[in-house]
């Protein structure tokens, strides 16, 4: 017996907008202007630390890489804070307002830095300033994160066919934000000034945080506390509860700033705290839950751990291929001059333009029933992410010029865009139908914890592409060790995907009928 429309709606949002529950078109609109802040500042970060602070890349990659990393570990401690206490609406209104405040404080960035023979002279009070603001846009993302996308799951019932294709559509609003402001920002930064780049960045979370505070009526109670009263306790610090998660959640932005001074730590931090959160999620998979719950929690699992490797090649393009585009391309393309900074629009384009088309081709093949299975889907993406590196190698290969052509440039960031749509919107989309809905909040930050370790894994990667050469600029690639190093990550890449594909019988039967 095939189930009724009643069957398969259930348990969604009865309003509808365009074929979607309403609360969506909150929430596009939220993390699209979140997005335009987090994008425009990172489109420009790579430059503004190599060019006017003076870091080397090497130095330069890993504070970008424990910067990232920590964005994305921190939502694991959001995550939790949402589903035990403040839940998703209290937890993405705090970590905006953080947000808002950690861009405003990017636009302080004090004198450039200068050489004195072989010295590099820093303000190092605004450097301290600089790491602080980083310190509250990464607890902010903490708090935003994870929760406002199990927001997006809860408006779907366990079994809506909408699902994936919501989740595409948010993704799009994810990559407008990012288009509009990696244009906008970007060239505001490189041409007008760095600190007015990162103050557009600011308003635009602003933004962000009016649209979602506006909204929240659409939103059918959804994100509301799972136990309002509990927050009106008193904690052991004398405070009702709420305070204090809030209080702690600057606590949260004090370690962060310490740890960007220390930024090899990160990894390691976050390496053992993904460690962690695997042991606690099979101790509760193995205590908490039934044969089939458990299951699904397994496959969730596995697929979380291995698209680290998907964002260690990724975020490659905020990172060396940026410093790639400035340093070894010619950047007029069809007349136009394009700004290093502003190459990473190609991606939001790329998604903008495909996303549709990926949210309606996963339906189209599910009611034919030919959709490619979600492990499928993660083995794909490895794939093409990793065989695009290794032809963008070769191609580099051909030309040893420092004007070389912008077609390559177009060929690597489609292939990471088309990698992303088959692993991205569909991973975020998987931890909420898999997940056990107690510790979906959990789930979802442990999905950004791997993230985090890609990202972090990304930084230590670009790191080890700067230049040793005697007299050449701290900030240049070595050409070299850099193809070399795309030509490793591509084919492990290719390796895991193919791993991961060999595997998708067992790891689609554990997920008992769910995909």
């Amino acid at each position: 017996m095939s189930d009724t429309t009643e069957d398969i709606y259930a348990g969604s949002q009865e309003r509808n907008f365009m074929g979607h529950p309403i609360g969506l078109s909150v929430l596009f609109l939220t993390e699209m202007w979140e997005r335009f802040s987090y994008y425009g500042m990172r489109t420009i970060l790579i430059l503004y630390l190599t060019k006017y602070h003076l870091f080397g890349v090497d130095k330069a990659s890993m504070i970008y890489g424990a910067y990232a990393g920590l964005v994305y570990m921190m939502p694991i401690i959001g995550g939790y804070m949402a589903d035990r206490y403040l839940g998703s609406r209290k937890a993405v209104t705090y970590g905006a307002i953080l947000l808002v405040l950690g861009h405003g404080l990017m636009a302080f960035h004090g004198p450039a830095a200068y050489m004195d023979g072989d010295t590099v002279v820093r303000d190092e009070f605004y450097i301290n300033v600089f790491f602080f603001a980083l310190a509250l846009i990464i607890g902010g993302v903490g708090f935003l994160k994870a929760n406002i996308s199990s927001v997006v799951g809860a408006l779907y019932g366990p079994n809506d066919p909408r699902r994936d294709s919501g989740f595409s559509i948010f993704y799009m609003g994810i990559n407008l934000g990012s288009f509009i402001s990696m244009i906008i920002v970007g060239y505001v930064g490189e041409v007008h000034g760095w600190n007015y780049g990162f103050s557009l960045a600011g308003i635009g979370m602003l933004f962000g945080l009016l649209v979602f505070l506006w909204g929240q009526k659409y939103l059918g109670g959804r994100a509301e506390p799972p136990h309002p009263e509990v927050l009106k306790e008193k904690s052991p610090i004398g405070i009702n509860k709420e305070y204090t998660i809030y209080l702690f959640g600057l606590v949260m932005v004090a370690v962060s700033w310490v740890m960007m001074q220390y930024d090899e730590m990160v990894i390691q931090l976050v390496g053992i705290s993904g460690l962690f959160m695997i042991a606690f999620i099979l101790y509760y998979a193995f205590t908490k839950c039934e044969k089939v719950d458990r299951d699904r929690m397994m496959v969730a699992l596995f697929l979380i751990a291995v698209q680290a490797v998907f964002w260690a090649l990724f975020e490659q393009q905020a990172a060396s291929l940026t410093l790639l585009a400035d340093q070894q391309f010619n950047l007029n393309f069809l007349g136009m001059d394009i700004l290093a900074s502003q190459v990473q629009t190609m991606n939001a384009l790329f998604v903008i333009s495909l996303a549709p088309v990926m949210a309606w081709l996963w339906v189209a093949m599910a009611r034919k029933r030919i959709e490619p299975s979600t492990p499928a889907k993660f083995g794909y993406s490895l794939l093409i992410i990793g065989a695009g590196y290794i032809i963008f190698a070769w191609g580099m290969g051909l030309d040893d010029s420092t004007s070389k052509s912008f077609f390559w440039l177009i060929f690597i960031y489609f292939a990471l865009t088309l990698a992303e749509l088959f692993l991205s919107p569909v991973g975020l989309s998987m931890v909420t139908k898999l997940s056990v809905p107690k510790i979906v909040g959990m789930m979802m930050g442990t999905w950004f914890l791997f993230t985090a370790l890609g990202n972090n894994v990304a930084g230590w990667i670009s790191s080890l592409m700067g230049s040793t050469e005697v007299g050449v600029a701290s900030g240049t690639l070595d050409m070299a060790a850099t193809m070399d190093l795309y030509t490793i990550i591509g084919y492990s890449s290719v390796g895991v995907g193919v791993f991961i594909l060999a595997l998708t019988p067992i790891l689609k039967k554990g997920m008992h009928g769910v995909n």
